[in-house]
């Protein structure tokens, strides 16, 4: 097995492209666990850490435009404030060890179904930023990323560099469930973001379907259902039915850290809990915002 360290990002491309079978390669978390254990072996791996700019983030037109080899430790310290669910996700991943090397790109280039940065990135509306030197850059829907388990939408010559998302406007969370409390592949995971600027809810379910994917119609149901303007409670019957449409969004399979009906129970339990947390939040802040 071959091992290349492009200097650049332009080097980078031009080896991909030279060399589609290579496996690129940031934090190692997941590439390197499958290759100990003999569950892939590929043709070369593409080191991409002497890479600086992957490692950047900065906002540009109002979005997060984050390189795909920041980590999750900075994701938690730098960007909490401004994309809490997917600083909430980035806790729950590993061990702080793996939080320290761990990046996002690298679970999108896994496109693992129990993905931990997967749910908040569809609830927040993500793209994701793919180039080639070929075609240069593509800009890629997280919804139309995932394309099997663990396929992605990516052209053989193609890499992961950044990918974009607004700040939140309202109240994000993530919620997930293991064997145990730490150090966990998720049993199932549920992320929801409010956009109140929209009067919208994103949603994301992970470790629920051979793909992450969103909850469309509990999206639809729940937007129209809150009281967005008076900022009134949020109904028990409308909790209610957004869980039953989150668990109807579900296709699970049995294996042995979880049954598709355990699964299904508990995205329901968890989109409950996730959207009256984020309600109780965004009505706060707005009766803070009355009385200053």
């Amino acid at each position: 097995m071959d091992f290349l360290r492009p200097p650049t990002w332009e080097d980078a491309l031009a080896a991909k492209a030279a060399r589609p079978g290579a496996r690129p390669v940031q934090g190692g978390t997941d590439v390197m666990v499958e290759i100990n254990f003999d569950a892939d072996r590929p043709e070369a791996l593409l080191d991409l850490t002497r890479i600086r700019a992957l490692a950047e983030w900065d906002r540009a037109d109002g979005r997060l435009r984050v390189g795909a080899g920041v980590p999750y430790a900075r994701l938690i310290t730098e960007l909490g404030g401004s994309l809490p669910g997917l600083a909430q996700a980035s806790r729950t991943v590993g061990s702080p060890q793996i939080r320290n090397r761990g990046t996002v790109g690298g679970n999108l280039g896994a496109a693992s179904p129990a993905g931990d940065a997967h749910p908040p990135l569809l609830a927040g509306d993500a793209v994701i930023e793919a180039e080639s030197a070929a075609r240069g850059v593509r800009m890629i829907p997280a919804p139309r990323f995932f394309t099997g388990v663990k396929q992605n939408a990516l052209a053989p010559d193609e890499l992961i560099r950044a990918f974009w998302t607004a700040p939140a406007s309202g109240p994000q969370y993530f919620s997930k469930i293991g064997t145990r409390n730490a150090m966990v592949i998720a049993v199932c995971s549920f992320a929801l973001a409010l956009h109140p600027g929209e009067h919208r809810v994103g949603t994301g379910l992970g470790s629920a379907a051979p793909t992450p994917r969103r909850a469309a119609e509990a999206e639809a149901f729940i937007s129209a259902e809150l009281d967005w303007e008076g900022r009134g409670p949020l109904a028990e019957s409308a909790g209610r039915r957004f869980g039953e449409l989150v668990r109807a969004a579900a296709s699970p399979i049995d294996d042995v850290r979880g049954t598709g009906d355990y699964r299904r129970h508990a995205l329901s339990v968890m989109a409950r809990r996730t959207l009256t947390w984020a309600w109780d939040d965004y009505r706060a802040a707005s009766a803070g915002r009355e009385v200053s």
